[in-house]
């Protein structure tokens, strides 16, 4: 019986002890994960405030590709480069030789890719002027207006920018839908059965047709805008006075500009009356002559026959 006892206690210590190896294990196991776990929320957390920016301070492309995806698909294009934008330029310029000036302008507009779209010149002395309208790439806007000033010496220059770009876009729309309009009245016309609804389904195709060509001619121009610009160019020789002159104001000025108009007007009267002195003389020597001849007529006194006077009649007599 002892030594049966005996057997059961080492069994059970056995079994205890085993129990607490596993138990001792598990519990090892349970904070090594928990150690790898926090190791590597660390490692990640740290890895992402430590990562070292771009160069020049710029942000990584695949942050910047997904900026405008967080900011939404939606968002417009401002890029310059993305819109229609027309430019117009009107400048003067005053230099030497008009005719040559005139040449470089031509030259420089072509070399830029553009043409001479208009050309007006007056007079060959040195009070000269020669107005060019030059048509250049929009690109090239900028330089072509640089080269010019420096022909001579700029007295003026103005430089106009219009953005189309939502006219533009408002085009497109409209074209598209007025497209799908034609082909639908197309495919009408196609089924239509009766001479009726032929002439009435002609009638309307026509006028989509109508306002389609309308549509795209407007976008034509736009296009045509906005791919090349314009630029007015003023060459004026060294005697050519300034065309545009400062508005004024004052007792002055208004004294001059009465005194003006007054010697206009007489200016006018005497060119009336010098048409008309040729008239008067042909005119009027014959007639005063007439009439003088009429006033003495009528003073100098009538030829009349004497009357004579009626015999006297006899007083009557009374009877005895």
């Amino acid at each position: 019986m002892t030594t049966m006892g005996a057997g059961m206690d080492g069994r059970v210590g056995r079994r205890r002890g085993a129990l607490l190896a596993a138990t001792a294990l598990a519990a090892a196991l349970a904070l090594t994960g928990c150690g790898a776990g926090d190791s590597g929320a660390q490692d990640t957390a740290g890895s992402a405030v430590e990562a070292p920016p771009a160069k020049g301070g710029e942000v990584p492309r695949d942050a910047a590709a997904g900026a405008p995806e967080a900011a939404g698909a939606g968002a417009p294009d401002l890029r310059v480069d993305q819109r229609a934008i027309i430019y117009t330029g009107t400048m003067r310029v005053q230099v030497d030789d008009v005719d040559s000036a005139a040449r470089e302008a031509t030259a420089v507009a072509t070399r830029a890719g553009g043409f001479v779209g208009g050309d007006q010149r007056r007079s060959a002395d040195a009070d000269a002027v020669a107005e060019l309208v030059l048509r250049v790439p929009a690109a090239k806007f900028t330089g072509v207006v640089e080269e010019i000033a420096k022909l001579g010496r700029q007295q003026n220059r103005e430089i106009n920018t219009q953005d189309v770009t939502e006219e533009t876009v408002d085009l497109d729309a409209r074209i598209t839908s007025q497209r799908a309009r034609v082909d639908s009245a197309r495919r009408l016309l196609a089924r239509a059965t009766s001479i009726t609804d032929l002439v009435s389904l002609e009638n309307e195709l026509g006028r989509r047709e109508a306002d389609l060509a309308s549509l795209e001619a407007k976008k034509r121009r736009l296009a045509d805008l906005t791919a090349l610009s314009t630029i007015t160019v003023a060459l004026a020789g060294p005697a050519a006075k300034a065309t545009e002159e400062k508005d004024e104001t004052g007792f002055l000025v208004g004294l001059k500009g009465g005194w003006k108009a007054f010697v206009v007007s007489m200016t006018v009267l005497l060119t009336v009356l010098g048409a008309l002195l040729p008239w008067l003389v042909a005119l009027g020597v014959p007639l005063a002559v007439l009439l003088v001849v009429l006033r003495r007529r009528r003073r100098s006194p009538a030829l009349v026959a004497p009357v004579s006077a009626p015999p006297p009649v006899p007083a009557a007599r009374s009877g005895p």
